[in-house]
């Protein structure tokens, strides 16, 4: 995972595939505890093949939780919280784990995890989320297909163990790759937690009905172009709104011309060049994970970072990662990223506020910004962080349900 404020937080790369705890100097959180009351404890934990190789099938008992271990380093590191974490000034009852991108989704595992309840009290997503956990059936057969292709039988599994970890970090993947191409409809799309239904729910997450999973406070939020697509290539900063159709037709053919018309009139400030940034960063995935999450009885917060540093041009806009570092309280320590200076120290004044009280009180309302309501999925009350943060009810519902419901009745290319 990565680093959090009262805990831990997962900024990796590539979702569970590689990344550490200090990418930037942006992820500290010695200013956050400054700023606040909070003790800040970062983590690392094993990722990619290290972490989520499934050989419970072909290794038995001693491997039933090998598909799970990264995820289960960060229980480990939540239980070291709970007994030590006193001897430093920090609240055991009052734990907040906090990731971004692939740490986004490590926390909405972790926040449905029957071995966390009780160690993690509240939990923040940034710019990544899950509902449901790799498939069990297919995590196994990918082990099995790993130990064949080194060459093993089932009673020599330990042998891997053995294995210079290059090597076998070479061999899974290249297994993985293989075992794709031969089962291209398997829905494997990588090593990542699966779904055991004794550490992770093999279901969908958050299930309200069952007791013996956390039910805590969740805050939600996304930026608004996830991925800017002319960060690097100026060229396209005027592109016209034909002409993102037409970047955009390799992926939803015909569709493309709808897709980029809704999103236009539903934001009719933004530039041509906006609206495909917004298209790179569609909040569908959060919209159903805090929908999910909202059938229990703790409430759920959402978020939309819509701030623009006046770098480049203005060209970063509003990119993932970028609000990071006003969470944390470290906006004058990246500069690449904000510039620096008191318009984005001002904001993050407001953002730092609300994390603060969200993660003392479970409510992320405070005297720095406009009352933030609950989420809702009737309403989808969002709380929208810019110069001027004010609350919006899903402002671009109508333009992603016209892509959902495109998606859910076309074939669309990854």
């Amino acid at each position: 995972m990565g680093k959090s404020v009262r805990f831990l937080y997962g900024f990796t790369e590539v979702v569970f595939f590689n990344g550490n705890a200090i990418e930037q100097d942006g992820y500290g959180g010695e200013n956050l505890s400054r700023y606040g009351d909070v003790v800040v404890c970062s983590v690392n934990h094993r990722l990619n093949v290290f972490g989520f190789t499934d050989l419970s099938k072909v290794g038995g008992d001693k491997y039933r939780d090998s598909g799970n271990v990264g995820i289960l380093d960060l229980i480990a590191a939540l239980k070291w919280v709970n007994h030590n974490i006193k001897n430093f000034g920090g609240d055991p009852t009052n734990v907040t784990i906090m990731g971004q991108s692939g740490g986004g989704s490590k926390v909405s595992i972790i926040a449905t995890m029957p071995a966390a309840k009780g160690l993690v009290h509240k939990a923040v997503a940034l710019s990544g989320n899950s509902i449901k956990a790799a498939n069990k059936k297919i995590s196994e057969e990918l082990g099995e297909y790993i130990v064949k292709e080194a060459g093993l039988k089932a009673s020599e599994i330990d042998k891997l163990q053995e294995m210079p970890w290059e090597d076998y970090y070479e061999l899974a993947n290249a297994a993985s790759k293989k075992f794709n191409i031969e089962n291209k409809n398997s829905g494997h799309r990588g090593f990542s937690p699966v779904g055991d239904s004794r550490n992770i729910p093999s279901g969908t997450f958050f299930e309200p009905t069952d007791s013996t999973i956390p039910d805590i406070p969740m805050m939600y939020c996304t930026v608004k172009e996830e991925r800017n697509p002319n960060r690097d290539n100026p060229e396209l900063e005027n592109i016209s709104l034909n002409g993102v159709i037409t970047k955009l037709r390799p992926q939803y053919g015909d569709n493309a011309d709808i897709i980029v018309h809704t999103y236009a009139s539903s934001f009719p400030e933004a530039r041509p060049i906006e609206v495909w940034g917004m298209l790179t960063g569609v909040r569908s995935n959060v919209v159903r994970s805090a929908n999910i999450k909202s059938a229990q009885k703790s409430p759920v917060y959402m978020a939309w970072f819509t701030w623009q540093p006046p770098l480049f041009d203005g060209r970063l806009r509003a990119f993932h990662c970028l609000d990071i570092c006003f969470w944390l309280h470290n906006t004058d320590i990246m500069l690449t990223h904000t510039g620096g200076g008191k318009r984005p120290m001002e904001l993050s004044n407001k953002m730092s506020d609300a994390l603060l009280a969200f993660m003392h009180n479970g409510n992320p309302n405070c005297k720095s910004l406009p009352n933030w309501p609950e989420y809702t999925p009737e309403n989808g009350e969002v709380m929208i962080f810019d110069d001027n943060c004010i609350v919006k009810n899903d402002p671009d519902r109508k333009a992603r349900k016209v892509l959902e419901n495109i998606i859910n009745t076309s074939t669309v290319k990854d």
